[in-house]
């Protein structure tokens, strides 16, 4: 593989030191007289210790694989020692052992539809059980958002197995081919999320739990036809769509679910003059974001709002210094352990990748990884690796690996 961007000179974190000494030495082997007449005795010599680690000089970016069209979503699957990258145009392809494999493992080319910059395919989940059912999210004919289900059988996924679970026009007064939303992931509970976008809407129809549009929906993907819903969804009861989780949302593109911790980070792109990272736990069902009575902490669409009527992000930054946050994970690899628990994210115009820590509902520890990821492209995407490494696809077409510098 090769090298993309330029380290840092600076350095941003440092490991301290392991009790002074290193790790604790393993027990060590007791070494037997092979004479009969002798007495075992234990072995005096010391085992090996094994060496601390290096400190943490920086990061950088290491490319995986380029030329891929407008890569959209990175994602695994259980058991698989690959990644799966969606290409906008339809295509979903595999890199294996550092390589991009010419033969794709799905093409539905031709039913997406790709012209706008936010249509294509967006979304890939594989059920978290059992690796012959893998969901996709795309934008159909006539430009509706489409959820479907693929069947996988001897390691490719088969186009015409395709079972559609819903599929929505634009609202009716869309003012753009826009705000689709389109991130597809399991939670711990073994529901799919889903996120949908405004579209665009003129009625300001966030605030509308009735409605799709603007919110990220739960389902049960094993039950009911074409799918069920989950019996503790907030609005099972009455008061909104039974399938939305949260609403108040303006074009989610992408988020994240910190199993670990029972989080979901939900970058949510701005219009005006803010961009937002929310964090919630999982058993916060029925929140409302604010959007478009909000942006960010501000009244935007109702000018004497009233903001505890909402929940607002944990981190907000203004259009002088980017203009559509893309949402990335938290790391939980193995290879940095310095940076576990820190949340990634960039932005699509700003060229930037930065990360903090949420800890006892306080943005923590926030960095600024500009000096040491400095060509990241305009970021499309987050993913996960097989081990939790983390990776970044670009509008470029590149697929990059974060990785540490000692």
């Amino acid at each position: 593989m090769r090298r993309a961007g330029l380290l840092s000179v600076a350095l941003v974190l440092a490991v301290a030191a392991c009790n002074g000494s290193g790790s604790e030495p393993a027990p060590g082997n007791t070494v037997t007289d092979t004479a009969p007449t002798e007495t075992a005795v234990a072995s005096t010599t010391a085992p090996p210790t094994t060496p601390a680690p290096e400190p943490l000089q920086g990061l950088e970016l290491e490319t995986v694989a380029e030329d891929l069209g407008q890569p959209t979503a990175i994602t695994t699957a259980p058991g698989r020692d690959r990644l799966y990258v969606a290409e906008r145009i339809g295509r979903i392809r595999v890199i294996e052992d550092g390589d991009l494999l010419e033969t794709s493992f799905l093409n539905i080319t031709d039913r997406v539809q790709s012209d706008g910059i936010e249509q294509g395919l967006l979304g890939v989940a594989f059920h978290p059980t059992d690796e012959s059912q893998m969901f996709v999210y795309y934008i159909g004919t006539e430009g509706r958002r489409t959820l479907s289900e693929f069947t996988v059988e001897s390691g490719r996924a088969d186009p015409n197995s395709e079972r559609e679970l819903f599929s929505h026009p634009q609202p009716p007064d869309s003012v753009d081919i826009r705000h689709y939303g389109g991130q597809l992931l399991f939670g711990p509970d073994g529901y799919l999320y889903v996120s949908l976008g405004d579209g665009a809407d003129a009625r300001g129809q966030g605030q509308d739990p009735d409605t799709v549009f603007g919110t990220i929906l739960r389902l049960d993907v094993d039950s009911g036809s074409p799918y069920g819903v989950p019996p503790d969804n907030p609005f099972v009861q009455g008061g909104g769509a039974p399938e939305v989780w949260l609403y108040g949302l303006r074009n989610p593109w992408r988020f994240s679910i910190d199993g670990e911790e029972d989080l979901i980070y939900i970058a949510d792109v701005g219009q005006a003059e803010w961009e937002e990272v929310n964090v919630l736990s999982l058993n916060d069902g029925g929140a409302n974001l604010g959007w478009p009575s909000m942006e960010g902490n501000h009244c935007f669409l109702d000018s004497d709002c009233d903001p505890d009527s909402f929940v607002g992000p944990m981190l907000e930054y203004g259009h002088d210094d980017g203009c559509s946050v893309t949402g990335g994970h938290v790391y939980r690899g193995v290879a940095i352990p310095e940076l576990a628990g820190h949340y990634f994210y960039a932005d699509w115009c700003g060229g930037w990748v930065r990360s903090f820590r949420y800890a006892d509902g306080e943005v923590t520890e926030e960095q600024d990884w500009s000096d040491d990821l400095t060509e990241p492209g305009q970021v499309n995407a987050f993913g996960e690796g097989p081990s939790g490494e983390l990776y970044i696809a670009n509008f470029e077409g590149q697929v990059l690996q974060i990785v540490p510098v000692r």
